[in-house]
């Protein structure tokens, strides 16, 4: 239930997101248009068609993270690899975020930034990949009976020195 809510939590922050990026965007392109800026002698239409791109695909790309996160959150089973990559992408764009956000924004923007990474996070962590050992705490809750091992299988050549 809890990685329902949170993968959903998750997919929803991502198209709120989108949707303020894309209208960031949209307001930054017009006005470099309008006010005809150049940094440096560019052109001031390719700057604005630029800040329009942008837009457009950090939106798409934040759109495509939040609907694989829903579909993480209806089917209840962990993402696949491409998911997984998107949702790890989208996590770490939103830690870079974090870090020009309260640079230029304020501490406001980066508690939303940090929060968005966060819901990110748990829900990859709450879904193991596929094929991988299930969590610490659902060994600990099947109980020390049901094949939980209390020592470490080997790794490569080496064994446990104990008796």
């Amino acid at each position: 239930m809890l990685r329902r809510l949170v993968a959903g939590l998750a997919a929803i922050a991502l198209v709120a997101e989108a949707a303020v990026l894309v209208l960031v965007h949209i307001v930054l392109g017009t006005t470099t248009a309008n006010q005809s800026m150049s940094i440096a002698g560019s052109d001031p239409d390719v700057m604005s068609k630029a800040t329009y791109a942008l837009g457009a695909g950090m939106g798409a790309f934040l759109l495509l993270g939040a609907v694989l996160a829903a579909v993480v959150a209806v089917r209840d089973r962990a993402p696949g690899a491409f998911a997984r990559v998107v949702l790890v992408a989208a996590a770490v764009t939103h830690g870079v975020l974090g870090i020009l956000a309260v640079a230029l924004v304020g501490w406001g923007a980066f508690a939303v930034t940090t929060l968005i990474l966060c819901l990110l996070a748990w829900t990859l962590v709450l879904y193991a990949a596929p094929g991988e050992p299930a969590s610490a705490a659902s060994a600990v809750a099947s109980g020390p009976g049901d094949g939980v091992q209390d020592t470490p299988p080997p790794v490569g050549g080496l064994k446990p020195t104990n008796p």
